[in-house]
């Protein structure tokens, strides 16, 4: 009975860590493999606070500004790699109009603040509680990152993450700003 238990457990955690890197061969630049029905669309509207409160982060107040919507959770292995990474290119534009927005796909806020804190996040990170934004944008894999120009039209969109893939998205970030 518990070695079943053991094996149930053990496919379990497998199946999540693969669907969490699921793609990672995606969408990291116009000529990959794969393609997502919101390149070339304008970005799906939504509001919601920040976890820890202020102001609404808006789709209306991203219009302006270049911005990476990035679908993540805390249990996702790649995540973990990519929030540094991600949060290196918002100190690095920032003031330049880019706008870094990650929107967290846990069951629960609780340790949302703390994966910000461990990850060194700066950037605004809202919780996706009824999975609402997470239908409009479609994320394939986590993460999932969107690049959305400041016209609010997707550009490009990045399925997983893997070593060296931020040099992409800055390349990507640089033309549009």
């Amino acid at each position: 009975m518990h070695r079943l238990a053991l094996v149930s457990i053990t496919s379990l955690l497998a199946s999540l860590i693969a669907g969490c890197a699921a793609s990672d061969e995606g969408a990291s630049s116009p000529s990959s493999k794969e393609s997502h029905p919101l390149i070339g669309a304008a970005a799906p509207a939504f509001s919601r606070p920040p976890v820890g409160g202020g102001a609404a982060i808006s789709t209306d107040a991203l219009r302006g500004k270049v911005a990476i919507v990035d679908f993540w959770a805390t249990w996702c292995e790649p995540c973990k790699k990519s929030f540094p990474k991600l949060e290196e290119l918002n100190v690095k534009y920032r003031s330049s109009g880019l706008q870094v927005v990650g929107v967290s796909e846990d069951d629960d806020a609780d340790g949302i603040p703390m994966f910000a804190k461990e990850f060194g996040s700066t950037f605004p990170l809202v919780w996706d509680q009824e999975k609402s934004i997470a239908a409009k944008w479609q994320p394939k894999s986590m993460p999932c990152t969107f690049i959305v120009d400041k016209g609010g039209v997707v550009r490009f969109v990045h399925f997983g993450f893997h070593d060296g893939e931020e040099a992409s998205i800055e390349q990507e970030i640089k033309g549009l700003l």
